[in-house]
C-alpha cells in the first residue's frame, strides 16, 4: 500500500501523466474535425432536397389544380404549318410571351397556336372579301372591292393581337375586383404569425371561389418564392404578369420590406389601404362617366319618342280640321 501510495505521489509519475493527457487531448482536438459527422454540409443537403421537394410539389399542384395556366395542346396542323414555314421567325414578336403570360396563356403551345392565327386569319379574311365581292358585292366599283378585300386582310392581321389585348384587359380586371380584400386577408395571416408564402398559399385558397384568376398567380408567386434563388424577381414577375399599378407597388413594398427588414404586416396594411382607395377612386370614375355614355343612347331612343308623344296630338288635331274642311 506504501508503495502504491508512494508511486501515485511521485512528482516524475504525475509529469508523465499529465503529458500524456494533453498529447492525447491534442490527438483527439486535431483529429476530431475529421472524424466528426460534417451536421452543417448535411443540414444544407436536406434544406436543398426540401427545396426540391418543395419546387416539384407546387408544380404539380399547379399543373394538376389549374388548367388554365398551360394552355391546350397545339393542334398538330397547326404546329406543322408554323415549323414548316418558320413563322415563329417570319412573324416574330419580341413582345410575345409577355403578352400572352398577362392574358393567362403559357407555354409554347399558345405561341405556336397564335403565331398560327397570325397567318391564317388574313388570308382567311381577304378570302372572304374577295367571295363577297364576287358574289353580292358584284356591283361595287372597283376601289370598293379593294378596300373590302384590303380591309379583311388587315383585320385578319390585327385580330389576334386585339384579342389577346382584350383578354389580358378582362383578366387584369377580374384580378383587381379581388385583390384589395386578398390583400387583407394576407395582413391578418402575415400579422398571425404566417410566412409570406404560407399566406400567399392560404389567400389564394380562400379568395379561389371570387377570382380564380388571382389564386393561380397567388400559387405560382408560391412556387417561384420557393426555388428561385432571388425572392425579389418573384415578386417582380408577379408584377410583371398581372400588369397593374396596384400590384407592383404591393411587390417593391414587399421587397424593400425583406431587403431592409421592415414589418410586413406593416407595409401590407398600407398596400391594402391604399388598394381599397384605388378601388373606390375607379367606381367613382365609372360612375361619373355614365352621363356622358347616356347622350347618345337618349337622343337616338328617347327624343323621338318624347317629339312624337308632344307634337302627335296636334298634328292629328290638324289633320282633323283640314279634312272637315
Amino acid at each position: 500500500m506504501a508503495d502504491l501510495i508512494d508511486t501515485l505521489t511521485d512528482p516524475l509519475n504525475i509529469a508523465g501523466v499529465l503529458a500524456a493527457g494533453a498529447c492525447f487531448a491534442t490527438i483527439v482536438t486535431v483529429a476530431a474535425p475529421a472524424l466528426s459527422d460534417d451536421r452543417l454540409g448535411s443540414r444544407l443537403k436536406e434544406v436543398a432536397r426540401k427545396r426540391e421537394e418543395l419546387r416539384k410539389k407546387s408544380r404539380a399542384d399547379l399543373a394538376k389544380g389549374s388548367g388554365s395556366l398551360q394552355h391546350k395542346n397545339a393542334n398538330s396542323f397547326a404546329k406543322k404549318l408554323v415549323e414548316r414555314f418558320d413563322l415563329q421567325k417570319a412573324l416574330a414578336d419580341d413582345t410575345l410571351a409577355e403578352k400572352l403570360i398577362r392574358a393567362g396563356l403559357r407555354g409554347h403551345a399558345a405561341q405556336t397556336m397564335f403565331y398560327f392565327y397570325r397567318a391564317a386569319l388574313p388570308i382567311g379574311f381577304a378570302l372572304l372579301g374577295l367571295l363577297y365581292v364576287m358574289t353580292i358585292g358584284g356591283h361595287l366599283p372597283m376601289h370598293m372591292k379593294l378596300v373590302a378585300v384590303v380591309g379583311g386582310l388587315a383585320a385578319g392581321y390585327y385580330a389576334p393581337n386585339l384579342y389577346l389585348k382584350n383578354l389580358a384587359d378582362k383578366r387584369r380586371q377580374k384580378i383587381m375586383e379581388a385583390f384589395p380584400d386578398s390583400l387583407d386577408m394576407m395582413l391578418i395571416c402575415v400579422e398571425s404569425g404566417m410566412s409570406i408564402e404560407m399566406a400567399l398559399q392560404r389567400v389564394g385558397q380562400e379568395i379561389a371561389p371570387a377570382s380564380v384568376e388571382l389564386a393561380e398567380e397567388f400559387a405560382l408567386t408560391t412556387a417561384e418564392l420557393s426555388y428561385l434563388p432571388d425572392r425579389r424577381q418573384a415578386y417582380e414577375n408577379l408584377a410583371r404578369r398581372t400588369n397593374h399599378p396596384g400590384v407592383k407597388a404591393v411587390a417593391m413594398a414587399l421587397t424593400q420590406a425583406e431587403k431592409y427588414g421592415t414589418p410586413v404586416g406593416q407595409a401590407l396594411r398600407v398596400m391594402a389601404k391604399e388598394n381599397r382607395e384605388m378601388r373606390l377612386s375607379e367606381a367613382e370614375k365609372k360612375a361619373a362617366s355614365l352621363p356622358p355614355k347616356l347622350t347618345v343612347p337618349m337622343i337616338i331612343f328617347f327624343l323621338p319618342v318624347l317629339f312624337a308623344v308632344i307634337i302627335g296630338p296636334a298634328v292629328i288635331q290638324v289633320n282633323e280640321i283640314i279634312g272637315n274642311r
